[in-house]
């Protein structure tokens, strides 16, 4: 055999050594089975009329069936400004901040979203926000120098992405279906509008009508993921909201928001995932910008502007 024969062999072989090597590496860095994150914010609604309603007859898929397959915070909290974009930037960024609901100004921080692209150096497609307001297009991007228009998830907002345009929840869980099925994305943040848009018409029928969709989509979202080749068995869904509403006999009840009142700060978080306990209700604890840790935590990257917490109840340590 030739010299540069051998050369090349041993070359082949070394390279083979260090793929196997990475690989193994990788495999003892990883804690978790969950590949796949993905956080759906239904938009709004009240306490009192999903988990603290003992009946659960607006949410009775997540409320008599999907809380069986993980664990509830039933006192999650939204401790920052009680708007659509102050909430959505505290989950995304793991920092409270009073910002423009109008869609108008970026968050003061990096996201989840640009923290796991910069980190992993993984394609865009595999990070996507997906949301019926276009002014949340505003969470794929951040004002913080060095950070500004880089490491941008992929986006579908309002269609094109505009403050002014908003399009139907079923329209973007099917976008969200599409989406899943091209890219099978690791990161993905889910908005559903219609609840908090009802309650602002002060259209009560319709404001539980649509609550009782988004409990739907959220059932089928995760069959969905369960019958997928790519994502069954490896992703965790966090379903939350951004914001609740005011109680009756505050203001003007459930058509408004924005306080520090109970009803707009008291939330929940319904988490389901291969890492995740079952069957678990936790009482006290837990707030917006946790989810924010918890993803960086399951996904093994590094989030240091965060002020959040690992949600480590979640958790089967077993």
């Amino acid at each position: 055999m030739s010299l540069e024969k051998l050369l090349l062999l041993f070359l082949s072989s070394l390279l083979l050594i260090q793929n196997s090597v990475h690989a193994q590496n990788e495999q003892l860095e990883r804690k978790y089975k969950t590949e796949h994150v993905v956080v759906l914010v239904i938009d709004g609604p009240r306490f009192t009329e999903t988990f603290g309603d003992t009946s659960c007859q607006y949410i009775p898929r997540m409320g008599k069936e999907l809380i069986h397959e993980g664990v509830l915070y039933s006192n999650f909290r939204a401790n920052g400004p009680t708007y659509t974009n102050s909430g959505h930037t505290a989950i995304t960024t793991g920092v409270y901040q009073s910002i423009s609901n109008a869609g108008k100004t970026l968050p003061k921080n990096p996201s989840f979203f640009q923290y796991y692209m910069k980190e992993k150096k993984v394609d865009k497609s595999k990070a996507w926000i997906i949301s019926s307001k276009g002014k949340l297009e505003i969470l794929a991007n951040t004002k913080k120098k060095k950070w500004w228009n880089v490491y941008q998830p992929m986006t579908y907002c309002g269609v094109q992405g505009h403050s002014a345009e908003y399009v139907g929840d079923i329209q973007t869980f099917n976008k969200v279906k599409a989406v899943f099925k091209a890219d099978a994305p690791t990161l993905t943040l889910i908005n559903f509008l219609e609840v908090d848009a009802n309650a602002h018409q002060n259209d009560w029928p319709n404001y539980l009508r649509t609550l009782q969709n988004c409990d739907e989509y959220a059932y089928q979202l995760w069959q969905f993921i369960q019958a997928d080749s790519v994502m069954a068995n490896k992703t965790a869904l966090l379903i939350t909201n951004d914001h609740g509403r005011h109680l009756d006999g505050v203001k003007d009840g459930f058509v408004n928001h924005g306080d520090k009142c109970e009803g707009c700060k008291h939330i929940s978080l319904l988490a389901m995932g291969p890492d995740f306990k079952k069957n678990v209700i936790v009482p006290e604890g837990g707030e917006l910008i946790d989810i924010s840790a918890t993803i960086a935590e399951i996904l093994g990257f590094c989030m240091p502007s965060s002020k959040g917490k690992v949600l480590e109840e979640l958790f089967d340590r077993k």
